[in-house]
């Protein structure tokens, strides 16, 4: 493996005279951390023509690795059920490392919990999809986008509205 000052120098140009002093960030690789693919109902479960309730549930986590180095994962929990029961649950745990270099606290953790799921959904959501089509459902879920920049400015408005304890505001859907 890559020595991580190597992978963090290909996320800028740096100066000829080592003033490389710009922000910079960027995802330096993504990977499936976890990936759980449950069809408890089958091979009943093809021949249901109910239509099915979906329940999604997602989360951000980070975890910082060094100064410059940290890692978000994205973590979606895909769930069908019909009368009949439970048609199938997709349990994915996406991870991207992320590269942060000259950046104040605020922007690593904008960076972090807003613009990297931003980056990193797209993936998952294929991941998602291949696994209920590979799961022998003729109809991939697709996952609608998410706003993760609208979810994380309803996060702070959240947080400091509770730090000054008035009442959370209401969120948008």
């Amino acid at each position: 493996m890559a020595d991580e000052g190597d992978v963090l120098a290909n996320l800028d140009n740096i100066a000829p005279n080592g003033a490389d002093t710009q922000p910079v960030a960027g995802i330096i690789s993504q990977y499936v951390r976890d990936l759980s693919v449950e069809n408890p109902k089958a091979p009943e479960s093809f021949q249901w023509r109910d239509q099915p309730q979906m329940d999604v549930q997602f989360n951000i986590g980070a975890k910082v690795i060094s100064d410059e180095l940290s890692e978000v994962e994205l973590k979606i929990t895909a769930t069908s059920k019909t009368a009949q029961g439970t048609a199938y649950i997709v349990d994915l745990a996406f991870c991207g490392l992320v590269g942060m270099r000259n950046m104040g606290e605020d922007q690593k953790h904008a960076f972090t919990y807003a613009e990297a799921p931003r980056i990193l959904f797209p993936f998952a959501r294929r991941i998602i999809a291949d696994a209920v089509r590979d799961a022998g459902f003729l109809t991939p879920l697709l996952l609608d986008p998410i706003d993760f920049a609208g979810l994380y400015v309803q996060q702070l408005q959240a947080r400091d509205a509770a730090a000054q304890g008035a009442p959370a505001p209401e969120a948008q859907n």
